[in-house]
């Protein structure tokens, strides 16, 4: 299941166009709370489409039957870009447990790269309700590996993938890799560079949020 989120007219079309625009994205500060919006956006949506049970809560007058989350997910993110949007999807799902991944292109001097995984944190993911975030998928890649290396922690039950932007390419090596996942995108586009950029996308999610870094 694929869901692009600007599908309609919604004011996340306005905070899309905003990323993409490259005089608004001189705001460091709006550009990562935008991220965030999107994953706000994109917590509640996925949220329509978790187990929900019914609970009886005590209020200063009476007793009334409430509708509850059944079991709370586990939020994963790829450091650093994916940072703001995860901090979306935490302010919505403010009691879950987190998993943060180091995952990053190792570029080649032919402009090929690699992805390269340094780090994990996370809880045990056995049976559990897995979100990951990251703001950008255009070759897939980086998303399917680190998947794939936290099954070592677990196997979940359902694995969202929530991202800003995302490339048909992308998602068709998703789909192909692991076809149970569901992704939620604020936009989609369909050009893919040789170097693995999404165009029109938005640039380097990473540097215009946090600073621009040394190639290594």
């Amino acid at each position: 299941m694929v869901i692009n989120l600007s599908h309609g007219y919604s004011l996340l079309n306005d905070w899309v166009s905003e990323l993409r625009d490259e005089v608004v994205q001189q705001d460091r500060m709006r550009f990562r709370r935008n991220l965030e919006r999107i994953g706000e956006v994109a917590a509640y949506e996925i949220s329509k489409h978790l187990p929900f049970e019914e609970k009886e809560i005590q209020t200063p007058l009476g007793s009334v039957i409430c509708r509850t989350l059944k079991e709370q997910p586990v939020l994963a993110t790829i450091l650093r870009a994916g940072l703001p949007l995860h901090q979306g999807l935490l302010n919505f799902f403010d009691k879950a447990d987190n998993a943060f991944i180091s995952a990053y292109r190792k570029h080649k001097r032919d402009g090929s790269f690699d992805i390269s995984l340094d780090y994990v944190s996370s809880p045990d993911l056995e049976d559990r309700i897995v979100i990951i975030s990251d703001p950008m998928l255009a070759t897939g890649s980086s998303l399917v590996k680190t998947i794939q290396f936290l099954r070592e922690e677990g196997h979940p039950k359902e694995i969202h993938i929530v991202t800003a932007i995302a490339c048909t390419v992308g998602i068709e090596y998703v789909k192909r890799s692991e076809p149970h996942c569901k992704i939620w995108s604020g936009a989609i586009d369909d050009e893919l560079t040789a170097k693995g950029y999404i165009v029109p996308g938005l640039g380097d999610a990473g540097d215009l949020a946090f600073g621009t870094k040394s190639q290594l």
